[in-house]
């Protein structure tokens, strides 16, 4: 059985730009492509590369035969989940698992793998910071702005939870903490404490 990383923060955070460096400068890791039932966003999205797409009566047949990690509702009819073939599928390659999940994800893998496991929240100097990212991005209306910003501060709640608080005030000096961070928890030498490693 291989490792698995859990990456989890609140969007505009920069987790994805983390977890797609260490992707492309670590040849360990694999990553863990979600289950979900919504639709494919135009031809670019792939089945089995971004997403394995199932019909709602497909995903909750899994659900009954117990073939996720962790899943969720996320909105009525909208599921998304971690398959356990997923990840049976990447230790046989001989991989360490990383994930990129939202907070309630990530705490039921955290559970779930235990010692195996390496959860990092991945956080931003302030909110005001965050907003003022999530606005750059040009794809939010005030709207869904607001409850983005609701949502971040439900999931800065649960950052106690965590192994470790990685904060993202610079992200080139983010990207070497986390390969640091994950090279010290595979080899063993990254001692994980009851309350959170602050980086």
């Amino acid at each position: 059985m291989g490792k698995a990383i859990i990456f989890c923060a609140p969007s505009g955070s920069g987790k994805t730009t983390i977890v797609k460096h260490l992707l492309s400068n670590r040849s360990d890791l694999g990553f863990s492509i979600s289950a979900c039932t919504r639709d494919r966003r135009g031809r670019n999205e792939i089945d089995g590369k971004d997403y394995y797409f199932l019909s709602i009566d497909e995903f909750r047949k899994r659900i009954e035969e117990q073939a996720f990690v962790e899943w969720e509702e996320v909105y009525p009819g909208g599921y998304y989940g971690t398959m356990k073939s997923e990840i049976h599928r990447l230790w046989n390659e001989g991989k360490n698992v990383i994930f990129d999940v939202d907070v309630k994800g990530g705490l039921k893998l955290k559970e779930y793998f235990g010692e195996k496991a390496l959860a990092i929240f991945v956080k931003v100097p302030s909110e005001e910071e965050l907003e003022k990212r999530l606005r750059q991005r040009g794809t939010e209306t005030e709207d869904s702005l607001s409850k983005r910003l609701f949502k971040v501060k439900f999931e800065m709640t649960f950052q106690d939870k965590f192994d470790v608080i990685l904060l993202n005030d610079n992200l080139e000096e983010s990207l070497v903490k986390a390969e640091e961070l994950y090279d010290s928890f595979n080899s063993g030498a990254l001692q994980i404490e009851e309350k959170p490693l602050r980086v």
